[in-house]
């Protein structure tokens, strides 16, 4: 048996750059830790497993360590696969069910566009260790979702500027932490340091914008914005906030096709 894995870099039309995950279509599901072997093997960010179900396909991400319930750009190079493996013909909507309920894709164009929950974050207390960690001082603001904390600071220089402690990042109790700023060139821009779920870094997390959109549509006041992840990879996305969903679009493109060789 060969189970053929698809690499593909999402939020971005440029190969090399933005966020690579795995894709893998199977015909049946694959066991939990089988999933986890693989994603293991691949070390990107996230692997994908989907498979054909009712009128769409189920789908989990895996990173090297763990599995998550909430993964855009893994989302987004599942579509373009579908699409780009005429899985699902052109204008034909994915139906993705997962643990965070039916997520669904459209082609745009040369953009995809994911339909995901709006995730808002609340203003919290947090332990000194989170912006000791991160080398800050003066946030303008600390909040956190059920996933993540998110933190805006002063400017894009900050952010672009960040050299997290990641010893001490991983002792935080939270999936991830999110670091944002008004920018130049676009809306807003963001880093987001995962080192919990093993990603130290995330190029370009599609989720983030889950809590980042509506956040910076109250700030803003607008329901549409641009935005930029600031990543050494950089990866951007069009989104539209729609009362309590997400519609952010993004480009991907495939850059390797893999053959597992190991059976289940």
């Amino acid at each position: 048996m060969t189970l053929p894995i698809y690499v593909v870099d999402a939020f971005t039309a440029q190969p090399f750059k933005g966020n690579p995950a795995g894709v893998c279509l199977t015909a049946e599901p694959l066991t939990d830790e089988f999933m986890q072997d693989i994603a293991a093997e691949m070390n990107l960010s996230e692997t994908a497993f989907l498979y054909p179900e009712q009128d769409g396909f189920s789908l989990r991400w895996f990173t090297p360590t763990a599995e998550v319930k909430l993964c855009g750009h893994a989302t987004l190079a599942s579509a373009h696969m579908l699409w780009e493996r005429q899985v699902l013909g052109a204008g034909q909507r994915a139906n993705f069910y997962t643990k965070s309920g039916l997520l669904t894709a459209v082609q745009k164009k040369d953009w995809i566009e994911l339909n995901f929950p709006a995730e808002p974050v609340s203003k919290t207390e947090y332990p000194a260790e989170l912006l000791e960690a991160l080398k800050l001082k003066d946030p303008v603001f600390v909040g956190r979702n059920r996933f993540d904390y998110l933190i805006e600071v002063h400017s894009e220089e900050e952010v672009r500027g960040l050299n997290p402690d990641f010893s001490l990042l991983h002792t935080i109790p939270t999936r991830g932490v999110l670091v944002t700023s008004r920018a130049d060139h676009y809306d807003f821009i963001s880093r987001c340091f995962f080192p919990a779920v093993g990603v130290n870094e995330d190029p370009v997390t599609g989720s983030a914008y889950c809590a980042l959109a509506p956040y910076w549509s109250e700030r803003l006041g607008r329901t549409g914005m641009h935005a930029y992840q600031a990543s050494a990879r950089g990866g951007e996305l069009k989104l539209e906030l729609q009362q309590d969903r997400v519609l952010m679009a993004g480009q991907a493109v495939t850059v390797m096709k893999n053959e597992l060789l190991v059976e289940n």
